[in-house]
């Protein structure tokens, strides 16, 4: 088999029907749309309109509150760094910090996290030392245990976009 001999199965793709075709097609003339009104008409819209009845998103109460000022960390499992360790994407023997994590493709790099927090999932064999700007006390104690160490930092305070 090769690659341009790969197909579908027969009738996993239906073929789609071709609307206001002419009135032969079945979908001629009104196009599946009716007769006149708003709802045949292009450039309509009428998402949560329940017919003059009070919508659902109207009825339901809301809940939950959002700071828009919340610090947001870009996460790091020790599983994953330890991962990364072995397959050579980080130096096994150097400290790292969070330029070092983000340059490798560990974490995520973006303007809206202020910095790399180390969270406990997974385990890690080998002693590292890595300095990054939060951690659980779990994440700690799991590298202190492997003979690595972690150096926590006051995170930058975030550019004010202005």
């Amino acid at each position: 088999m090769k690659l341009n001999e790969i197909r579908d199965n027969a009738g996993a793709r239906p073929k789609f029907k071709r609307i206001g075709r002419g009135i032969g097609s079945g979908k001629g003339k009104t196009g599946g749309r009716g007769v006149k009104g708003q709802k045949a008409r292009t450039g309509v819209s009428l998402n949560g309109f329940e017919g003059g009845q009070l919508p659902i998103y109207r009825r339901l109460p809301k809940r939950g509150f959002v700071n828009n000022f919340r610090k947001l960390y870009a996460t790091l499992n020790i599983g994953a760094l330890d991962a990364a360790i072995e397959a050579g994407r980080l130096p096994a023997g150097q400290d790292l910090d969070e330029t070092a994590l983000r340059a490798a493709g560990v974490v995520r790099s973006s303007a809206k996290f202020i910095g790399v927090r180390l969270l406990g999932k997974g385990e890690i064999k080998r002693a590292v030392k890595i300095s990054v700007s939060g951690a659980s006390a779990a994440a700690i104690a799991a590298v202190e245990a492997a003979g690595g160490s972690v150096t926590v930092t006051a995170p930058a305070a975030p550019a004010e976009a202005g």
